[in-house]
């Protein structure tokens, strides 16, 4: 598919979960693999337009592209934002809690991590790169995290 290159603002999220819905549809996936996939990208992307660009006073552009091979759909999301690796972040220890116990933060990284067969975090020079993998033979649920600081 070709890449989807949308502003950094929050009215973009609509565009990248079509765009990647309809990658999942390109590739087979059952509607639950689908919608864990698109949960993923959408809280991944919701992270870099929050606080990669407006809290950081920053302007610039997602980058979406999906990658269909025979064993799996890969989407990359690719940013110019501050530094992030969602892979350093503490996932939540209190999710056994009821909701109004729970520590504020950490839960759409969980559910990032939780969604996809693996995720991995790349900083290219200035630009972070999110990639999210799902096996396109069954269901996403290992959950593999990989970190990669520079290339």
């Amino acid at each position: 598919m070709e890449p989807l290159t949308v502003s950094g603002t929050l009215d973009s999220l609509s565009e990248i979960a079509t765009y990647v819905m309809e990658a999942a549809k390109a590739a087979g996936l059952d509607k639950k693999t689908s919608y864990k996939l698109r949960l993923a990208v959408d809280e991944i992307a919701t992270n870099i337009i929050v606080h990669g660009y407006e809290e950081a006073g920053r302007e610039g552009l997602v980058v979406c592209q999906a990658i269909l091979a025979d064993e799996s759909l890969t989407i990359t999301l690719e940013d110019t934002g501050e530094q992030y690796d969602p892979t350093k972040q503490a996932l939540p220890n209190d999710m056994d809690l009821p909701m109004e116990q729970r520590q504020i933060g950490g839960l759409g990284v969980y559910l990032t991590i939780q969604g996809v067969d693996k995720f991995i975090y790349e900083r290219i020079g200035e630009r972070n790169r999110n990639i999210f993998v799902v096996n396109r033979n069954h269901p996403a649920t290992s959950g593999t995290v990989h970190s990669s600081t520079s290339k």
